[in-house]
């Protein structure tokens, strides 16, 4: 009867995220309540969950912060004018630029802000432009996905990732980011042949885009210097953190507060810029994945993946990144992420003596970040941006993304399989080949493109 009602209140949930029909903070903070008076999960546990995941959340808080006061500088917009006088209103050049600048900026800020502050702008030049919007909104919206996937920062899907796999900030960067280029390449280049080859700019038009003054957006220089000084120390304390060890939310909140008390505000206006609805989402779905944990839903999950596999290692592998993929679209990537981060952990234990588990981690990586692109629903980025959009009056529909983000997600696998087929019999100096036995970061790079590989060749 229990596993029964857990099924039926998680699907509920998802309906309600996916159609609207109630906030997501609201749905997954009602359906772990009612799985608590249900007795599907109790007090001691849900507390014990959430002190698990406490890191998660306070890494978020601290970079929500650092971002907000950043925003307050109009940096974004600057940079973004700045890059549309460098190209000379040419569409290509402005395509790339836009997508770089985004995809970096997702890779080491939140993935939400930086769309939402970016896509406005966006279509702001397209229309200046006289262009279709459509494809440069598009074209952010996925880059910011893909830039994401960079780093242990990037996403709520890789925070979730690397505290239940005990991955670091830098065996991300040295695994998911040489993903990154690769997908942002293929990215751009079938927007090129699909959309922006056919467009022009007539000379006028170019002429007043290069008469726009963009140092007059920037409101705060002062707290922009500031600003650049501390992310910058945060990124390296980052990237340091396996020799300092001081841990990334203790690193993420101490960037946050002394950007907040340099500037001298009140405490009441800085912790008004967090995004609490997002971190009760979060609360929410981590108590309710401990509740379908509870219900053997997991383990049962886990237990046919190792019986489809029949201890292949490369199916297990193809397993975790098919259905990930799948039910990234469905459900969303986070609530994918934190789903499959339990089953990995009870596939594990089958295949610790056959290869290195991690694989499993970047598999889920991968289909968790390539999966977000396929649907309107498959990442948080992704809603913002339409909604955001919408109200800058480029309206993007569900099969209208789904067209787009769909094609782009499987091109992607593709050419990582040839990436990983060439590098099988040529050994480049960067990227170990697939076989290596080396135990080196880098050596996993080439283990997870494997996984990659066999997705589209399963």
């Amino acid at each position: 009867m229990l596993l029964s009602l857990g099924i039926l209140i998680f699907v509920i949930v998802f309906y309600c995220i996916i159609t609207e029909k109630v906030a997501s903070a609201y749905a997954t903070m009602l359906g772990a309540l009612v799985m608590a008076f249900l007795g599907i999960v109790n007090e001691e546990e849900i507390l014990e969950t959430i002190h698990s995941r406490l890191e998660i959340l306070l890494l978020l808080i601290g970079m929500m912060i650092i971002v907000s006061l950043i925003s307050e500088t109009g940096v974004f917009q600057w940079f973004a004018i700045k890059v549309v006088k460098i190209v000379r209103g040419d569409p290509l050049k402005l395509l790339i630029l836009l997508s770089i600048v985004t995809a970096t900026c997702s890779a080491f800020l939140d993935n939400v802000t930086t769309i939402l502050l970016m896509a406005p702008v966006s279509i702001l030049l397209a229309k200046q432009l006289k262009l279709d919007p459509f494809p440069f909104v598009m074209t952010e919206v996925l880059s910011s996905d893909i830039g994401g996937m960079a780093t242990l920062i990037g996403d709520p899907t890789q925070l979730i990732i690397g505290s239940e796999g005990k991955i670091s900030f830098n065996e991300f960067l040295f695994n998911t980011a040489p993903m990154t280029i690769v997908a942002l390449a293929i990215l751009l280049t079938v927007v090129y042949f699909t959309n922006i080859r056919k467009m022009q700019v007539p000379n006028t038009l170019r002429a007043q885009i290069m008469e726009l003054e963009s140092d007059r957006i920037l409101t705060n220089k002062k707290l922009l210097k500031q600003s650049i000084i501390i992310l910058t120390a945060v990124i390296i304390g980052f990237v340091l953190n396996n020799f300092v060890n001081k841990g990334l939310a203790v690193i993420s909140l101490s960037g946050g507060i002394l950007l907040a008390f340099l500037t001298e505000r009140e405490p009441k206006k800085i912790f008004a810029a967090v995004e609490w609805d997002t971190l009760f989402f979060f609360i929410g779905l981590f108590v309710m994945i401990r509740g379908i944990e509870n219900l053997g839903i997991i383990k049962y999950i886990g237990d046919k993946i190792i019986e489809l596999s029949t201890g292949n290692f490369k199916v297990a592998s193809i397993s975790i990144m098919w259905l990930s993929s799948i039910f990234t679209s469905i459900f969303g990537n986070v609530a994918n992420a934190a789903t499959f981060s339990k089953i990995i952990k009870t596939v594990i234990p089958d295949f610790q003596t056959v290869a290195d588990t991690k694989v499993f981690w970047w598999a889920l990586s991968f289909g968790s970040c390539l999966g977000g692109s396929i649907t309107m629903i498959g990442s948080a980025t992704n809603v913002v941006a339409v909604s955001a959009s919408a109200k800058a009056g480029c309206k993007i529909d569900f099969m209208k993304f789904f067209k787009f983000g769909s094609k782009i997600a499987i091109l992607n696998l593709f050419l990582i399989k040839l990436i990983v087929f060439i590098n099988s019999f040529v050994s480049f100096g960067f990227i170990p080949a697939a076989g290596s036995s080396s135990s080196s970061n880098l050596g996993f790079v080439a283990k997870a493109l494997a996984i990659s590989s066999f997705l589209c060749c399963p």
